[in-house]
């Protein structure tokens, strides 16, 4: 079984999306995520510069194989273009072999471990009643675990609250990224505090379990946006209201600052969806500072690489949280479920709805229903492109925001 193409797709339903499609030589196709948030063009000609050319001729079936020879070959080792190139490879030919088994992906991976996995969704406020209302909403949708996210008062906009100035104003179901429309996009600018972030932060998980009881499991993200002793004080304010998880409370490059965080609160941390190998983990695994591992099968290369760290985890006792966006394809969807539905050591999984029109593009077979996604039972990944409606959505620039303080400096997050 020979790859005969490599091609990749960059289409634009309301977000960038980078689809590597495989071909072999008895007619087989397979599907990988390559969108990096931001970057997607870098991958985009990677794959067809660098990485397209190699792979004709190479057998299909040689997973291992090629991805060491990618990873090898490169010289550059790791970074976000490499790695998110090296996934899209991998996750396809994955998606080969179990069409060519005539079965889905999670029974090639060990079969299923649990009937689905347990997803949670991002409700936010820009204040407290507001974000009641958000909570409520995810609930009769069928949410099980919640994601909070508030305003701060005295700040006009903040990243990850769906209604703020970020996303133009509107209310919106998915992390923004501002687009360029006519003109180039740049990042948008956004005044924060942590001061204020950290005061109130503590009355807003208070308002919510009052509202919802002490068994609606709840979980935090703070964006990396604090140094580790602010990490740490915030962790302890929130240790009442008993969250699932504290996620990227600060920046992970430097993997000893989570000694500090550790030290100083039992509230549970969830870190590493800008990660993108295992060696970023290996701190944090072999002296326990972390409960959830956060990285995405798209940024990490891909279910071979991703299968070998939660391995790693599981040593551990630490469990997946993977990285679920809509910035995430459903194609990388697909690949993260199928992990779910097989590994011992699952906890949750991130899920944000994606747009009618991403799903014109992504005709998939995983489903949500009593708070559990499964990936569907279709051979292979359980998700088909359709080029004509790709077409019909072209690129456009687009970028999430950066923080200054209100000196004007950049906030390092």
């Amino acid at each position: 079984m020979k790859i005969i193409s490599a091609e990749t797709v960059v289409t634009s339903p309301d977000r960038n999306f980078v689809t590597l499609r495989i071909t072999t030589d008895d007619g087989l196709t397979g599907l990988g995520d390559a969108t990096l948030n931001g970057r997607e063009l870098a991958v985009d000609a990677y794959l067809r510069e660098h990485v397209a050319p190699l792979l004709t001729g190479r057998d299909a079936s040689a997973i291992e194989d090629t991805w060491q020879y990618l990873y090898r070959g490169a010289y550059w080792r790791r970074g976000p273009v490499t790695m998110a190139a090296i996934a899209a490879v991998d996750t396809a030919l994955w998606d080969i072999k179990a069409k060519a088994a005539g079965m889905p992906l999670y029974q090639l991976l060990g079969g299923a471990s649990r009937t689905g996995a347990l997803a949670y969704g991002h409700a936010s406020g820009r204040d407290i009643p507001e974000l009641l209302d958000s909570v409520r909403a995810h609930l009769a949708d069928g949410y099980r675990a919640i994601r909070v996210q508030s305003g701060i008062p005295g700040l006009e906009s903040v990243y990850g609250v769906a209604a703020s100035a970020a996303g133009g104003g509107e209310r919106y179901d998915y992390e923004p990224a501002r687009r360029g429309g006519s003109g180039h996009a740049r990042p948008a600018e956004e005044i924060w505090d942590t001061r204020a972030y950290l005061r109130h932060m503590p009355t807003v998980f208070e308002a919510v379990r009052h509202e919802f009881g002490p068994e609606l499991p709840l979980l935090h993200d703070g964006h990396h946006r604090m140094t580790p002793i602010q990490a740490a004080r915030l962790g302890k304010a929130l240790e009442p209201y008993d969250l699932f998880w504290l996620e990227d409370a600060t920046p992970g490059e430097d993997q000893a600052a989570l000694r500090l965080v550790r030290e100083h609160t039992t509230t549970p941390l969830a870190i590493g969806e800008v990660f993108n190998s295992v060696h970023d983990y290996t701190t944090l695994l072999h002296e326990r500072l972390i409960d959830y591992v956060r990285s995405a099968v798209t940024h990490t290369g891909g279910i071979s690489a991703m299968r070998k760290i939660l391995d790693l985890a599981a040593v551990y006792g630490v469990k997946s949280g993977m990285h679920g966006p809509t910035d995430i394809s459903p194609v990388g969807m697909a690949a993260a479920l199928h992990l779910d539905l097989a590994v011992h050591n699952f906890g949750i999984q991130e899920y944000m709805r994606h747009s009618p029109r991403t799903l014109e593009v992504f005709r998939t077979s995983y489903r949500f229903g009593d708070g559990l996604l499964h990936p569907g039972d279709q051979p292979g990944l359980g998700v088909e492109l359709d080029e004509g409606a790709a077409a019909r959505f072209p690129y456009e620039p687009a970028y999430l925001p950066v923080n200054r303080l209100a000196d004007g400096t950049m906030h390092d997050w």
